[in-house]
């Protein structure tokens, strides 16, 4: 019989946090083989990741592991083997009150947040018992080092990437509505967060720029449905309100916007695969543009008191480590002005700078990934703290 594990995901970011659950349940199912399922509380969410998803279902399979509606009654659900509580949402009581009745108590982990801070190693695998039952939880950190539990990688990942070669290149972008590039051109992904980007200071440095620049913009909801302050600031720059829509072109100087649908995990690889450089947010495609090598500029979460840019500088400090001074300066500066750090409030001077290194960045980031990819996989170490706990 197939071990059970159960995920259980609470959507804070809209698309980090259920984005790492769904890739882990997936790896877990295929790679694992382990009878998987899946608790989200926000079905919407997940359905812009996994089209196939039914809003109206409370439980349906999907890519061969059960997902559940995460409700507030868990009356008569059995506990899995394994309980990955993920983000340090909390388990229903019910749920906990039934692991704590088995006669063998589940193997219980808080699946933290990445984080590159140094008390995270010292953390990683700390047991943490009930106050009032016999059960026992376990820290389990992602990172960048060892001692942590590595980042989420497929076995088929790097693979994949690198067949990814100029034939397969040109496809993705047959599918997507996008020309082949222009001479010189350089190619960006642009997914970030409403808030704090200063994108219109971006946008006029792009529109700008010395060589051909092509902005691709997956758009995570449809514009009727919702405003949304990056498409109102694209607007505005470009001076076309109308014409704002999936297919959209839109051009000013040496700079062509085109906004694309949103894509599913595996063509949104694809998508950080194919383009330069890369803007993410959050941590799922944080991570994803560190397996894709390419230069990538990261639109943290927002955290009260300041505590994400504690975790920036952290992180940066990891990355940037064997970089040439000038290269380091570069990627720091553009990192804070894109998450509104900058003194004079001003991005646009600190784009020139980082896209002379892209070629360098480039090399930096194999060796990056590969350097990330020593440290096993996080669904594997998951499996294996598991199994000596069972």
């Amino acid at each position: 019989m197939k071990q059970r594990w159960d995920i259980f995901c609470s959507v804070v970011d809209n698309f980090g946090d259920v984005g790492i659950c769904w890739r882990l349940a997936r790896q877990l199912t295929h790679e694992h083989e382990l009878a998987v399922r899946l608790w989200v509380d926000d079905l919407a969410s997940l359905a812009r990741i996994a089209p196939d998803a039914d809003l109206a279902s409370a439980q349906q399979w999907l890519q061969g592991f059960e997902v559940c509606h995460w409700r507030q009654s868990f009356v008569g659900v059995e506990p899995a083997d394994v309980v990955i509580e993920a983000f340090a949402c909390e388990l229903p009581g019910a749920y906990i009150a039934a692991m704590a009745a088995l006669p063998q108590p589940p193997v219980w982990i808080n699946l933290e947040y990445l984080s590159a801070e140094n008390w995270v190693t010292g953390c990683h695998r700390l047991p943490s018992p009930h106050p009032r039952l016999p059960l026992l939880k376990h820290f389990f950190f992602p990172g960048f080092v060892p001692g942590t539990g590595g980042l989420l990688r497929e076995q088929w990942l790097l693979p994949a990437r690198n067949a990814f070669d100029d034939v397969a290149q040109l496809a993705f972008w047959q599918r997507l509505g996008v020309p082949a590039r222009r001479a010189g051109e350089l190619r960006i992904s642009l997914f970030c967060y409403d808030c704090c980007a200063p994108l219109g200071d971006l946008l006029t440095a792009w529109a700008a720029s010395t060589v051909p620049l092509c902005v691709l913009l997956p758009l995570p909801f449809p514009l009727r449905l919702r405003q949304q302050p990056i498409v109102d600031v694209i607007a505005d720059f470009f001076g076309d309100v109308n014409s704002l829509s999936v297919g959209a072109v839109l051009q000013s100087g040496q700079l062509t916007a085109r906004l694309i649908p949103f894509l599913e995990q595996g063509e949104y690889d694809k998508l950080l695969w194919a383009c330069d450089i890369n803007f993410v947010r959050g941590e799922d495609s944080f991570v994803r543009a560190q397996w894709a090598a390419r230069p990538f500029i990261w639109h943290i979460y927002p955290q009260a008191d300041n505590a994400h840019r504690v975790k920036l500088n952290a992180f940066l400090d990891l990355y940037t480590t064997g970089m040439p001074p000038d290269m380091a300066a570069a990627v720091r500066a553009l990192w804070y002005g894109w998450n509104g750090w900058n003194d004079d409030g001003q991005i646009g001077n600190t784009w020139p700078a980082f896209a002379a290194h892209q070629a360098a960045l480039t090399q930096h980031g194999e060796k990056w990934a590969g350097q990330l990819n020593r440290l096993g996989d996080l669904a594997s170490n998951l499996v294996q703290f598991s199994q000596n706990r069972i």
